[in-house]
């Protein structure tokens, strides 16, 4: 598929992994590309989906928009995050069919694989037991595009593809400690310690949990492949195929960094899913996707985006 001669609408075009995915687009030649804002379009409710179709009429959907957190931010809002993920996912393929729209790409979330899923994940694995408590609800509202894109397929016709990408991290990551992932937290951890003078920061769970990871820029690269060259009904990885425990992250982290204090981990609070590794064999065979950053150099980089913006006082 040319997607220079589409028109793509990308939800939550104007967030962390949506700025990416909107760059690569243009640097794959695509002139008409529509960002949906919030404000002006709340895709939570019907009507505003059908205005958003109405005044844009995309060829493609990339659907990136989701209400999402890390561990604590998941144990507070459950209903929140299945209801608000439900829904979008739901109206927005239901229209689009409607509408016509040649091509759906739904981002589902790794946090939908059974929280005892044998290492490395394999798509085949998806519906083999129950996600891991904190996220499931999160986990299974997004697997419920899935569902819907093969109902749909068998049903209609539509083409509707399913990605699953791993943790993400890189510049532009929320680095607000109440709703940030772990790679954001333990950087703004170990930077405001140093600033401080602090001895210790305090890390959520064990560290001995794994957990892998992708570099934001890989993930839109896959993203941007997968959309031109996959219309497949099955879902698909997306990752690096390596993991680290928590622990080893946060080390890494620290000699990145600089900071030379103490990590305490607080094992009262949750660790998440044991494992996270994915089998990402069907990318590269599907669409020839591999990721092309190692976790050093991509850390690196946020380490630098996160301290560059600290200083132009964009971050408190």
């Amino acid at each position: 598929m040319n997607l220079a001669q589409k028109r793509i609408a990308v939800t939550g075009g104007s967030g962390f992994l949506g700025k990416h995915v909107v760059r690569k687009l243009e640097e794959y030649g695509c002139r008409s590309v529509f960002v949906p804002r919030s404000a002006c379009y709340d895709l939570r409710k019907g009507q505003d989906i059908v205005q958003m179709l109405n005044d844009c009429a995309p060829d493609i959907i990339i659907h990136l928009a989701a209400v999402v957190g890390g561990i604590g931010a998941n144990q507070k809002n459950p209903g929140k995050f299945f209801y608000d993920n439900l829904i979008m996912g739901t109206q927005l393929i239901e229209q689009s069919r409607l509408f016509q729209v040649e091509k759906f790409v739904a981002i589902g979330t790794i946090c939908s694989y059974p929280k005892h899923t044998p290492a490395p994940f394999q798509e085949s694995e998806l519906w083999n037991g129950y996600p891991e408590e904190t996220n499931a609800p999160y986990g299974l509202a997004k697997k419920m595009m899935l569902v819907q894109s093969h109902a749909y397929r068998e049903q209609y016709g539509f083409n509707s593809i399913y990605l699953l990408p791993v943790n993400l991290y890189g510049p532009g990551d929320h680095f607000d400690l109440e709703t940030s992932h772990v790679i954001p937290a333990i950087i703004r951890k170990c930077v405001d310690a140093m600033e401080r003078g602090q001895e210790s920061i305090t890390l959520w769970g064990t560290g001995t949990v794994t957990r892998e990871f992708i570099y934001v820029e890989d993930a839109a690269e896959a993203i941007v492949k997968a959309t031109a060259l996959y219309s497949g009904p099955d879902p698909v990885n997306i990752g690096t195929g390596r993991e680290i425990t928590i622990s080893g992250l946060a080390a890494l982290i620290q000699s990145l960094t600089g900071y030379t204090g103490t990590i305490v981990w607080d094992a009262d609070k949750p660790d998440g899913q044991p494992r996270r590794l994915l089998d990402v064999g069907r990318a590269k065979q599907a669409f020839g996707f591999e990721a092309a950053t190692d976790l050093a150099s991509g850390l690196e980089r946020t380490i630098e985006w996160y301290r560059e913006q600290r200083f132009k006082g964009k971050l408190s």
